[in-house]
């Protein structure tokens, strides 16, 4: 059963990969960083252990969002992080078109995100993480279990 209409496969064009080297910021920092990136609606965040000059240990942040979004995430990262200096770039984004269906388990229901090709046939399927989790806090079964009942009705 779909959840919603399929999110149907499209080039984003006017994307921007932002970067910035840190090496004095702690991990509750980024933590937070990351949350109020993606409410400011970065699409995609992550980390990189890295080493800079004078071999010094830091992390690499990246973020992808759209281009509308260059000011608003040059401020945040300015503001809540240790950087002095910000590389983007322009970006193309191929996202394959997905859509969600609900599988049914003997302890409830989980929501599965399919990849679908140009030929319309899935190609991926990942349970959603925390319908998963949900279900093993609530009926006090290893992560894992849940993950393979999913796979199986897949």
């Amino acid at each position: 059963m779909l959840d919603g209409p399929p999110n149907e496969e499209h080039i984003d064009d006017q994307m921007i990969k932002m970067e910035v080297n840190l090496d004095d910021i702690s991990g509750e920092w980024l933590g937070y960083v990351m949350d109020v990136l993606l409410d400011a609606g970065a699409n995609d965040i992550f980390y990189t252990p890295i080493y800079m000059k004078k071999n010094r240990p830091g992390i690499l942040l990246q973020l992808l969002c759209h281009q509308n979004c260059i000011t608003k995430m040059k401020e945040i990262l300015l503001n809540e992080t240790t950087t002095l200096g910000i590389r983007y770039y322009p970006l193309t984004v191929h996202r394959m078109e997905r859509r969600f269906i609900k599988v049914k388990t003997i302890w409830g229901d989980v929501t599965v995100k399919q990849g679908i090709s140009s030929n319309g046939e899935v190609f991926q399927s990942s349970p959603e993480f925390e319908d998963c989790r949900r279900i093993a806090e609530q009926h006090h079964i290893p992560l894992k279990k849940v993950y393979e009942q999913v796979w199986k009705q897949v």
